[in-house]
């Protein structure tokens, strides 16, 4: 999800290649294919035969073929198409595959070559673990998506088939109170069209379908105990928009590049700004300059929360906050043919219970009832409308927009650029360690 700049407040808001779990200078949990197993034939002992020079022997019995063994349980051994084989069963071992880690350079060289500062990060095991488990579901899940998107087909259909493999990789159905706490959707599915950049998912009886010539950010995130994967793309299915998303993912790598310990905030920006504005991009004749949307920014992740505090941004400013060891970032770049900037617009989907809110007094009993089930189904995971309709709520809306106005619960309408304009968006999880 995006985290949007307002007057100096930040707020809420990948490459689909063999590099779409790429990192920043350390580690993202990303991963491989798991290689199905070879199974053992069972091979059982034939009866005794009768000899054909035996007194009353009958004709020679064939011989069966040895049957082959199942396998024990029926367990799958390769992820299914759509994915719907739990994860954890593809790796029993619980050794999820490693992102690709990136090197540090220059004076930061040392912290990849010093035995000691690489032994810290093992020392966090379990952490890791978990984060490599949700890269290897979003990766799969991302996978399958990136293949079976076509045109003509709904968006509610599009993230409804996200969101079940997510679920159905994860073990959690998010149905009883509680489990989509443990694991399972860490936002809602964003689908944004064209000048449409981020926070955008369809409510219950959209019937936006997708076309031949619409740019579609897609950005859906997994979790594992709270520890939230944070990864998107872009999809074409026109080429005439190559170079925008070539300029969108030189960005994003850019910023995993120059990500790291003890670098600053600032420079991170002044990278990704002067990789992304080098590309434009001929559209019906015309040429467009790709312009970093400027109030849009990366983020840091903490557990259970998509948005820690800290920001990455996208363009050079003054920020010179540093990334510290053991920090998770969501490295995600903006590219649009507009303005480069986004506002506020459209039906709000994407809704989080504040980490901090008040405890206020609630005078509307649809608020009361609605909190309650926020709090034990979500906590303070983002969630949209259509996570509500699956729990069965009804008539929300009056209660909803009252967490809202009273500080509780906050709000993320989309965030669009211009009409007629063209965005994309390139996202990737980051973990800063030795």
């Amino acid at each position: 999800m995006a985290a949007k700049v307002s007057e100096g407040l930040e707020k809420l808001q990948l490459d689909q290649s063999k590099k779409s779990n790429g990192a920043s200078n350390g580690t993202t949990p990303g991963g491989i294919d798991a290689e199905p197993d070879e199974s053992d034939d069972d091979k059982e002992d034939d009866g005794p035969t009768a000899d054909a020079g035996t007194p009353g022997a009958a004709k020679k019995k064939k011989k069966r073929k040895p049957k082959k063994k199942k396998a024990a349980g029926g367990v799958p051994k390769a992820q299914s198409d759509p994915p719907r084989v739990l994860l954890s069963n593809l790796f029993p071992n619980g050794q999820y595959p490693e992102g690709e880690t990136v090197e540090y350079r220059n004076e930061n060289s040392y912290r990849t070559t010093n035995e000691e500062k690489r032994h810290l990060d093992r020392m966090n095991i379990d952490f890791l673990s978990d984060y490599r488990q949700g890269a290897e579901i979003h990766r799969q899940v991302r996978q399958w998506a990136q293949k079976n998107i076509k045109p003509g087909q709904s968006l509610t259909e599009i993230a409804e088939g996200i969101e079940d493999g997510v679920r159905a990789l994860t073990g959690h159905n998010g149905l009883e109170e509680g489990d989509n706490i443990k694991g399972g959707i860490g936002f809602p599915t964003g689908l944004n069209l064209n000048h449409i950049a981020a926070h955008y998912s369809p409510n219950a009886g959209n019937k936006t379908v997708l076309q031949y010539g619409d740019v579609m950010k897609v950005d859906f995130g997994v979790h594992v105990n709270g520890w939230i994967v944070d990864s998107a793309w872009t999809l074409t299915f026109d080429p005439v928009y190559d170079n925008l998303l070539a300029a969108v993912k030189d960005g994003t790598n850019t910023g995993i590049r120059e990500a790291g310990i003890d670098v600053r905030m600032s420079d991170i920006g002044a990278a990704i700004q002067e990789a992304m504005e080098s590309y434009e991009v001929e559209l019906n004749g015309q040429t467009y300059p790709v312009k970093c949307i400027r109030n849009l920014n990366g983020h840091d992740i903490v557990q259970h929360s998509i948005h820690g505090g800290k920001s990455v941004p996208i363009v050079k400013g003054g920020d010179q906050t540093k990334m510290e060891e053991g920090e998770v970032f969501a490295i995600e770049t903006f590219g649009s043919t507009g303005k480069g900037y986004v506002r506020d617009d459209l039906e709000t989907s994407h809704y989080a219970k504040k980490p901090d809110a008040p405890n206020v007094s609630l005078r509307v009993s649809s608020a009361r009832t609605l909190l309650n089930v926020i709090n034990k189904n979500f906590g303070t995971l983002p969630f949209c409308r259509r996570y509500l309709d699956r729990l069965g709520q009804d008539k929300y809306l009056l209660g909803l927009n009252n967490l809202v106005s009273s500080g509780i619960v906050e709000s993320y309408p989309p965030l669009v650029d211009i009409k007629g304009s063209y965005t994309a968006q390139f996202e990737h999880v980051s973990h800063e360690s030795w």
